[in-house]
């Protein structure tokens, strides 16, 4: 399957996040052209602030292939990784992230900080970016406008 296609299933992902209330993002973990592990951003739903999407499909695909270290398995998500979850790509050993969207303010892969290809780190991720970045961002502008408008 193509990047479009398994970052499609990462949209359809983000957009249960905005159904339910949460900002968009949607993630899925591939392992040999398999969908291992899926997760949408949740953190207010389940009073977690590690609730990422990207942290729930990392730990749902960990489950599936009964190992943390996923160094086979491709993540596609919607939006550019926090800090966090690029120390989570870093340690599950994740072999190529492909995400759509950049985020200026708070992504550690290449905007705010590069935290996947840091030279002191043990593992380094291949990267892709762009993947149907345009459908991302209209997705959470979206949701940021509608917001803004409930809140007035």
């Amino acid at each position: 399957m193509s990047d479009e296609l398994f970052m499609e299933e990462a949209l359809r992902e983000a957009a249960r996040a905005q159904a339910s209330g949460e900002v968009p993002i949607g993630a899925v973990v591939v392992y040999q052209d398999k969908i291992i592990g899926r997760g949408w951003n949740r953190p207010a739903f389940e009073c977690d602030p590690t609730a990422h999407a990207e942290i729930i499909a990392i730990r749902e695909a960990g489950r599936e292939l009964g190992n943390y270290r996923l160094t086979d398995c491709e993540l596609f998500v919607t939006l550019e990784p926090c800090a966090m979850c690029a120390g989570a790509i870093t340690h599950a050993r994740i072999r190529r992230l492909i995400y759509a969207a950049d985020d200026p303010k708070a992504g550690a892969v290449k905007s705010a900080l590069q935290v996947l290809n840091h030279p002191a780190l043990n593992h380094q991720v291949e990267i892709t970016s762009g993947v149907l970045a345009g459908r991302a961002m209209e997705m959470l502008q979206a949701f940021f406008r509608d917001k803004r408008a409930r809140q007035t």
